[in-house]
């Protein structure tokens, strides 16, 4: 053995008396670096619950959990996050792919404790002593795991646009199609959000992976009128979307239309393979709207036979004669009404309940009746003047379009309101060489219309005035014309703290001359359909018929759906009321209650 080898032991006595480096007290001493990844934290009210880190933790470290206090909500699943740090590994995946940005890693990293369960915690709740630390891990702004940003969607210019009745939106491609589905984290927030309870996050998944067929299947669940509603459904899933607390929200509605797009109508019948065996049961349904046409699909999947009653000439209630063709092209909604009918459904139009047949015989005929007529009664301004001839019904001139009649609206005209059917009148009217000016009694930000209708309609050229109240319709220079007084109003703070309402202030009024005034201001139900001896046993609460879970109403073998039985008036809540009657009929029919 060489000489080196024997006395190297001894060299280490000479490090005895040199300052050693170990630190006396570690834990007290060493705390980590500003930005060192230790232990969760989460911003309570931020998150909202979508569980996107619990699907990204390769380590499967974290379980969404019910937190007291924490409310189920629209916006807000109700879980939030526990973690289990005998499985976390600190790569902070969980903090980059965060929706809201509520979580992140303290620089905490140290805890001893002998109580193994304890290991795992929710954050945020308070119970840590890191929780309101303010170092450690924080995603950087601009790195991102997703695209927070919408596609595009290719459109009429708005010089285009206002020239003709074509269709404004013009759909997706499949490159950007499938980019917008990869920007849904499944988190599935929407579903509750969505009045029909779609499987949204499946069906976009179907997007992402091509399977058009799947999708569609996926999309008839709960919806029988998806290419009409890919195009003019009022979309709340994308308000509560958790991509949108960050960013755009997932584009769901346009990919709902996209799969629709990539399905002819002649495979409909393959694809959904919709069959039933006759039950012996008949149904009536008064309306061919979307409450109708729905119920009608689900009925007959169920075995009825069923038999719609329509007063216009052709189905789709107010989707036809209600919504323009630039939003609703009409050989998308027969696309979906004729693959309805093909199940068994017979329709009749022109046939108005009331005067062609009366209600008492359907009651007599059929097994249940359910009946979804819309709000077709217009609303008058409630000003001294308003009979004038130039005064016209909004819901009149977009029938008229529909129809192919010239509404006779003018060069120039005046639109009183702020809802859909007003946006609609306003942009009509352009279509059709007016000047259109929208007066509106409250702000911008008040209008019940869409906020894309309000953006196109602002777009093609109408001029918005809010605040605007009218006071009194007068005489026009001409017998061609008519004025309008209307005066400014101040938004006065509600005392219980409802919305601003309007005040007139009576020193500024103002008159205006115009060739028509249209009112858009709302509409009202339609009961002429209801002989007396059954519109008195109908319960109803401010023009609205009261119906139980099943759309019952108070006389066992009738149901309701609709505008005229719901407060949201939008064609996917009529979809989910004449859905959820088609169940409530086969149990009162099957059940005897």
């Amino acid at each position: 053995m060489p000489l080196k080898d024997v006395i190297a032991p001894f060299y280490v006595w000479k490090r005895a008396f040199e300052k050693p480096y170990t630190t006396a007290k570690p834990i007290e001493e060493r705390p980590g670096a500003a930005s060192y990844r230790g232990f969760h934290t989460n911003d309570m009210a931020l998150c909202v619950g979508c569980g996107t880190c619990e699907t990204i933790c390769q380590n499967e470290a974290i379980d969404m959990v019910p937190v007291p206090g924490i409310e189920t909500t629209a916006k807000d699943s109700g879980l939030r996050p526990m973690v289990d740090n005998g499985r976390c590994c600190w790569c902070a995946l969980c903090v980059d792919i965060c929706t809201t940005g509520s979580l992140r890693l303290t620089n905490e990293y140290i805890w001893v404790s002998t109580d193994s369960d304890g290991f795992r915690f929710i954050p945020g709740t308070g119970d840590n002593p890191w929780d309101d630390k303010a170092l450690g891990y924080r995603r950087d702004p601009g790195y991102r795991l997703m695209d927070y940003e919408r596609q595009d969607m290719a459109m009429l210019t708005p010089e285009e646009s206002a020239r003709s009745f074509l269709e404004v939106v013009k759909g997706y491609s499949a490159e950007q199609a499938r980019k917008e589905a990869e920007r849904c984290v499944d988190c599935g927030i929407c579903i509750a959000t969505c009045p029909a309870h779609m499987d949204i996050p499946e069906y976009i998944k179907a997007v992402r992976d091509g399977d058009f067929e799947t999708g569609l299947r996926l999309l008839y669940r709960t919806n029988p009128m998806p290419a009409t509603c890919g195009r003019i459904c009022t979309h709340r899933c994308e308000e509560v979307c958790s991509v949108g607390h960050m960013g755009d929200p997932v584009a769901i509605r346009w990919l709902k239309r996209y799969i629709c797009d990539q399905v002819p109508e002649s495979d409909y019948a393959d694809i959904l393979r919709d069959q039933s065996t006759s039950n012996g049961r008949k149904v009536a349904i008064i309306g061919a709207g979307p409450g109708g046409l729905s119920a009608a699909y689900y009925l007959t999947r169920l075995g009825y036979a069923v038999t719609l009653y329509e007063s216009q000439e052709k189905g789709g209630g107010m989707l036809r004669y209600g919504v323009p063709s630039y939003r609703l092209p009409y050989d998308q909604l027969d696309k979906d009404i004729d693959y309805i009918l093909s199940l068994g459904a017979t329709i009749h139009y022109n046939t108005r309940v009331g005067r062609e047949l009366r209600f008492p015989e359907l009651m007599a005929d059929f097994d249940a009746i359910f009946f979804s007529v819309g709000l077709s009664d217009p609303y008058g301004l409630g000003v001294e003047g308003e009979d004038h001839p130039r005064v016209l019904s909004g819901l009149k001139v977009l029938e008229d379009v529909t129809h192919d009649r010239d509404p006779d609206v003018g060069r120039r005209v005046a639109v009183i309101g702020g809802g859909n059917v007003a946006m609609d009148a306003a942009r009509v009217s352009r279509r059709l060489g007016a000047e259109v000016t929208v007066l509106y009694r409250r702000r911008i930000e008040d209008m019940p219309a869409d906020p894309e209708e309000i953006h196109e309609a602002q777009a093609e050229q109408v001029k918005f005035v809010t605040q605007a109240i009218p006071v009194r319709v007068e005489e026009g220079p001409s017998p061609r014309q008519v004025n309008i007084r209307w005066g400014e109003a101040e938004m006065v703070a509600d005392e219980k703290g409802g919305r601003p309402r309007p005040v007139l202030m009576e020193d500024r009024i103002h008159t205006e001359t115009y060739d028509s005034i249209i009112s858009a201001i709302g509409q009202g139900g339609d009961y002429e359909f209801l002989s007396d001896e059954y519109a008195d046993r109908v319960e109803m609460k401010r023009g609205k018929v009261i119906a139980n879970e099943y759309r019952q109403t108070t006389i066992p073998k009738l149901f309701v759906g609709g505008d005229i039985a719901n407060n949201t008036a939008d064609a996917i809540s009529a979809i989910a009321d004449g859905h959820q009657a088609a169940v409530g009929i086969d149990h009162f029919l099957s059940s005897g209650s």
